[in-house]
């Protein structure tokens, strides 16, 4: 034993101990997902931007969830695949580059430099509404990844995966 798996306490479901404030978080999610349909950001693009910000956390479950509702919205297995290195590729379009980008700065918003770039080149090809949706979409999976990595919610194979 590495002498912390035997000491670890099983970790509370925060969404499930706190409901009230869950439900919130819950509800703004659904706010989010109408400014960015508003702002005529497509499901494809938001999935991305809630993909790469759970990579960057590492939060399995938020991937699992994210994963699978790209794919139902007509996303590409191959991109799913290159995704951690998309600024490497030519499969991703000019706007979605720039959502990716920021979405980056928005989970890593330490680098200010990076944040600039980001800024600039979301300027250049999304108006203020797609900004502001995009920078509330990573905002918000962003917490839902706090949610479930502080939780430790389970990723469990399942007959539908």
């Amino acid at each position: 034993m590495d002498g912390t798996a035997g000491t670890r306490a099983r970790r509370v479901f925060v969404d499930k101990q706190s409901p009230k404030a869950y439900h919130a978080l819950v509800q703004t999610a659904e706010a989010v997902r109408a400014t960015a349909a508003e702002a005529g950001l497509d499901r494809i693009l938001v999935e991305l931007v809630n993909l790469r910000v759970s990579q960057i956390n590492g939060c399995a479950a938020c991937l699992d969830v994210h994963t699978r509702a790209a794919l139902r919205a007509g996303e590409t297995t191959r991109r799913l695949g290159v995704l951690p290195a998309w600024r490497d590729t030519e499969l991703f379009t000019p706007r979605e580059r720039a959502a990716l980008g920021l979405a980056e700065a928005v989970t890593d918003p330490a680098d200010a430099s990076a944040q600039e770039r980001a800024y600039a080149e979301a300027r250049e090809v999304l108006d203020e509404e797609a900004i502001s949706a995009v920078i509330w979409v990573a905002i918000t999976i962003n917490a839902f990844n706090r949610v479930s990595i502080l939780s430790k919610h389970p990723v469990r194979e399942s007959p539908q995966a």
